[in-house]
């Protein structure tokens, strides 16, 4: 069980949610594509067996953080649309219960989805020669895409050290990696107003680094992402995403034509 404090309920159990802009520089295909990504944390009810948002109160359900996390860039003249959701349960310490992940650009779309239940049941979908239709059984162990919801609910529950650690799905899908865990090192540095979560996967190449304010409700400033370099390039290259505007609100209401004024708020064209 997590205790969770009142300072908690009063902010994520408020019926509204917290939406983030981030200025976007992304690497893909050895260069740095400017885009905007958007964070969505929200709390809402799960059903345990379905692992789907609840539409009415039952005492089976369960209270999860949510995040919804939104990558929009152009790599020439596509798109790039990328969209992941960690599904966390807050009561108790258990992993997360859900993960989901779809990219879509004009050569295709790809789509990934994690269920924790007796073990993690992995559903893979792709284009791609070699990765069309996976379906596969994992041991339960740490997700990257988990740790976001953490930093959010409780800092000192993410894992420090030596970790075996399954990577983010966009990393997977992005670089057509084989979907397993790998040994990772992560450290925890609190500074007397931003902490940085820092995972580094050697055999990767591959680098994570949260910056999150450090006291409640430690919202997130920023991210940078390093990974090998592609095949044909030699510079590794920085994903970087920065804090743009916030604000928070019940955003599934406001889906009239009078509310598209409320992007604006956020910095979004």
């Amino acid at each position: 069980p997590r205790t969770v404090s009142n300072e908690f309920r009063e902010y994520w159990y408020s019926g509204k949610a917290e939406i983030t802009s981030y200025t976007l520089m992304q690497e893909r295909y050895g260069e740095i594509r400017e885009g905007i990504a958007v964070n969505i944390f929200v709390t809402e009810y799960f059903l345990p067996n379905e692992q789907v948002k609840a539409n009415n109160t039952s005492t089976e359900n369960i209270s999860v953080l949510k995040l919804n996390q939104m990558k929009n860039f152009n790599t020439g003249i596509y798109p790039y649309s990328i969209m992941t959701s960690a599904f966390s349960p807050i009561s108790t310490t258990d992993h997360v219960l859900k993960v989901s992940n779809s990219v879509q650009e004009w050569c295709g779309q790809v789509y990934m989805q994690l269920n924790n239940r007796n073990n993690f049941e992995i559903e893979s979908h792709s284009y791609f020669q070699g990765e069309a239709d996976q379906n596969l059984t994992l041991p339960k162990t740490w997700l990257e895409n988990e740790l976001w919801n953490l930093v959010r609910i409780n800092p000192e529950e993410l894992p420090t050290g030596d970790v075996m650690i399954i990577p983010s799905f966009e990393y997977l899908r992005l670089r057509h990696k084989e979907i397993k865990e790998h040994n990772a090192f992560a450290s925890l540095k609190q500074g007397d107003s931003i902490t940085i979560y820092t995972l580094n996967y050697p055999d990767l190449q591959r680098q994570l680094m949260l910056f999150f304010h450090s006291t409640f409700p430690y919202e997130i400033e920023k991210w940078e992402e390093v990974n090998a370099a592609d095949q044909n390039d030699t510079l590794r290259l920085k994903t970087t995403a920065i804090k743009m505007k916030q604000m928070r609100s019940a955003y599934w209401k406001e889906n009239g034509n009078d509310s598209a004024h409320l992007r604006d708020s956020l910095g979004l064209r």
